[in-house]
């Protein structure tokens, strides 16, 4: 099982491979299966080697031509054959693209060699979504247990949630996918759960029938329809505050910036998916008006819809926001393609209006030839590393330039017997200047329109 990775002396591993279709690019590709592979990484397996075969769609049955299957499963020992399943063709190469070369095997620069023949891949892992009967397929063909990139990125879900929330929304998003696989493993078929983690729905989903996979699913939604009330509490209790949120895809260096931005204790770690769960804190030193920063959950390509309809809440944190951080790795070469899907998944869920700045972090990894050629790419972009201090400060000026935008600055005298009044004022606006003269104290402050009308007001009665 996935779940005794860690306790085997010897390290799990596993084989990744992909079907590159039409519209489809080598670097796209290329780039995918990257991910994937620090994807699997983060799950705890090594990976031998990765395998990519071009064709115009995946074969129905298999996803690969059944000579790639066969190869395939020469690196797990399995026979490569799949009962009634046969390609004649598949030897006079009309199932590729055009002109393409039939495949291109990568082997991985990992200590285990996928040219030692005594290494065999524990996992096959793809580069998509299979269908049920193609699991079924793939592990006859193979002999191992077969995975999907969804079926990994919920693996880590899994092992990363900590709150109560976070469990339930990934229990939910893997009974969801569980449902129709159920049955449908030929691989490790005694076993409680197959490989999806001990948490939750892993430890009965073999037992568990459809109708009581539908029943425990509105259980769970009850339960976090409960935490999702008091969640909209705590927000209405902070819309006197200023709310900024960091998004972004996963692994981009929001919680570096957490950190700096607001002195908290946030995990930060080289991971996918190292934060699950939203943090709001307040923006130090501490300012007028009071700042709050959240860090949101990271996204992902091919996210499943299950997992992004299940971290709604998580989600609805960024909505709640006055300005959007859209962070992104600037030494990553795929961060274009990620901030895309970043703007894509805040407008599935209404936040293409929010107020936003683009955060290009890690300019640390970069040279000055390639920073140049990004500053003139971006010219409003927030060039920065989170582990420079001045940066940081920079980037807070910012934030407080945006809320100050619309404040207006103005000065009054405040007679001493309305001295209660200062106080109040104090805590209403900004206060640049203080001085003292016969008839009180003079003020020079920054606040809202409305607050002013309201001083005025009561500077009248």
């Amino acid at each position: 099982m996935i779940d005794q990775l860690h306790n085997n002396e010897k390290k799990k591993t596993a084989v990744l491979f992909s079907v590159q279709t039409h519209g489809v690019s080598d670097e796209e590709n290329e780039s995918s299966l990257l991910e994937l592979k620090r994807l699997v990484k983060t799950m705890g397996l090594d990976v031998v080697a990765t395998m990519t075969q071009r064709r115009p769609k995946p074969e129905k049955a298999t996803l690969l031509g059944a000579g790639r299957l066969k190869e395939l499963a020469g690196y797990t020992g399995g026979t490569g054959i799949v009962e009634g399943f046969s390609r004649k063709s598949e030897d006079k190469g009309d199932d590729l693209d055009d002109d393409e070369p039939m495949d291109d095997f990568h082997d991985s620069d990992e200590e285990i060699s996928s040219d030692d023949p005594k290494v065999k891949a524990n996992f096959v892992i793809y580069d998509g979504e299979i269908s049920t009967k193609q699991l079924q397929n793939l592990e006859q063909a193979t002999g191992v247990e077969v995975l999907d990139r969804t079926g990994v990125i919920l693996e880590i879900f899994s092992r990363h949630a900590k709150s109560r929330e976070a469990l339930i929304q990934v229990e939910i998003a893997k009974l969801a996918y569980l449902a129709p696989r159920i049955r449908a493993s030929r691989i490790g078929g005694d076993r409680q759960g197959g490989s999806l983690g001990s948490k939750g729905a892993g430890e009965t989903a073999h037992e568990l029938d459809k109708r009581r996979i539908r029943d425990r699913i509105s259980e769970l939604k009850e339960r976090l329809v409960e935490i999702h009330d008091e969640q909209n509490r705590r927000r209405s209790r902070r819309k006197e505050n200023f709310q900024v949120s960091l998004v972004g895809y996963t692994n981009a260096g929001k919680s570096s910036l957490m950190r700096m931005l607001t002195g908290s204790d946030v995990l930060v770690e080289d991971k996918l998916f190292a934060t699950l769960d939203t943090r709001v804190k307040a923006l130090q030193p501490e300012t007028f008006p009071p700042v709050l920063i959240s860090d949101t959950v990271g996204f992902i390509k091919k996210l499943p819809h299950d997992l992004v309809a299940s971290f709604q809440s998580t989600l609805d944190e960024a909505l709640a926001a006055s300005l959007l951080l859209f962070t992104v790795d600037a030494s990553d070469p795929a961060f274009r393609s990620q901030l895309a899907v970043t703007q894509s998944v805040l407008k599935e869920i209404g936040g293409e209006t929010i107020a936003h700045r683009l955060i290009l972090n890690k300019i640390d990894k970069l040279t000055t030839g390639e920073l140049e050629e990004l500053q003139g790419e971006f010219p409003d972009g927030i060039f920065m590393s989170a582990h420079s201090p001045e940066d940081v400060a920079r980037l807070r000026n910012n934030i407080l330039q945006f809320f100050e935008s619309n404040m207006i600055q103005s000065t009054m005298v405040i007679p001493y017997h309305k001295g209660h009044f200062l106080g109040q004022l104090r805590t209403k606006a900004g206060i640049i200047n203080e001085s003292y003269n016969e008839t009180g104290t003079e003020v020079t402050f920054k606040t809202f329109p409305d607050t002013l009308t309201w001083v005025k007001k009561m500077m009248a009665s």
